[in-house]
């Protein structure tokens, strides 16, 4: 327990810090208090955010939307240098965090690529930002005859992120940026096979889950939803998606890594099921059957089957 309570304070101490700054925009001293913050959340811990003291919870609730806005300030940085090139693709390694989206890319390429074997010719990523990594590497690397549908409320970011894409000849076939809440978009979800939704779209569970609603009556049955998630101690840098948050999908795994990739993944797919409000409560438990090693990930982990098992 002591571990625990070292962690909690060191992650307390880290918040009022960030908490003090004038400006989270990238300079020496906030990327260092960053890298603390990471250094101390991304080793593999026991510790369960829910279970922690009232008070821990609202800090991490604050610290959370501070990480956000970090990580969209930092995003609008790089794609702003990253824009200044005649050729922005060739530079993407500029990005401190590049090599973890490259990573991040395989794993949710080979957890899709089991769950979903053909080969999608419709994505939707919702919450792009200035910076669309996951649509690039994927667009790029793994689906190359895919197109990808990036949604952002952020007009500024999504003119950011059309000018790297700009100048790729066949990326800008294939990488459409629509500026829009998707809280708005009805039809249109119905056109994908499979709908990405990002970390930071959501910046609290309950605003996340408004989303996941929204999607659930909006996708078409079969669809697949991929989210991000996240575990143990890096649930203090994004918010945690547990299976039952998601109403009118079933979940088909999740995936917790235990390297820099910080995020968990989770992959769900789109019922026929009527969906439910959550004031009604789980309606269906979702419970780990046997794991099983997915040898394609080499990240040395177990992903946990999901079956759902009705009361």
């Amino acid at each position: 327990m002591g571990c625990q309570e070292d962690l909690v304070s060191n992650v307390c101490e880290i918040y009022e810090k960030l908490s003090r700054l004038e400006s989270l925009k990238p300079c020496k001293e906030v990327n260092m208090i960053f890298t603390q913050l990471v250094g101390m959340c991304v080793p593999p811990s026991p510790i369960e955010v829910t279970k922690l003291p009232k008070q821990v919870q609202e800090m991490r609730s604050k610290l959370i939307k501070i990480c956000g806005e970090a990580e969209g300030l930092m995003e609008s940085h790089y794609s702003a240098i990253l824009g200044s090139f005649e050729s922005p693709l060739d530079h993407l390694d500029l990005f401190p965090y590049y090599t973890n989206y490259i990573k991040l890319g395989q794993l949710e390429f080979d957890i899709l690529s089991q769950h979903y074997p053909r080969v999608p010719t419709q994505i939707a990523f919702v919450g792009s930002g200035p910076l669309p990594l996951t649509s690039v590497v994927l667009a790029s690397k793994h689906l190359t005859n895919t197109t990808f549908h990036n949604y952002d409320i952020d007009e500024s970011a999504n003119s950011l992120a059309s000018s790297l894409i700009s100048p790729d000849a066949d990326l800008s076939k294939r990488m459409v940026f629509h500026t829009t809440n998707i809280m708005s978009v009805t039809d249109a979800l119905k056109e994908y096979e499979v709908v990405f939704l990002a970390a930071l779209v959501g910046m609290d569970k309950e605003a996340k889950i408004q989303v996941i609603d929204h999607l659930a009556k909006h996708m078409a049955p079969g669809a697949t939803l991929m989210l991000r998630s996240a575990h143990g101690a890096r649930a203090f840098l994004y918010p945690v998606i547990d299976a039952c948050d998601l109403r009118g999908f079933e979940v088909l795994s999740i995936y917790h890594p235990t390297d820099e990739v910080i995020n968990s993944v989770v992959i769900a797919r789109k019922t026929a099921m009527p969906v439910h409000t959550h004031d009604q409560g789980c309606g269906a438990m979702l419970l780990p059957s046997k794991c099983s090693k997915i040898k394609p990930f080499n990240h040395g982990n177990i992903i946990e089957e999901l079956t759902v098992v009705e009361d």
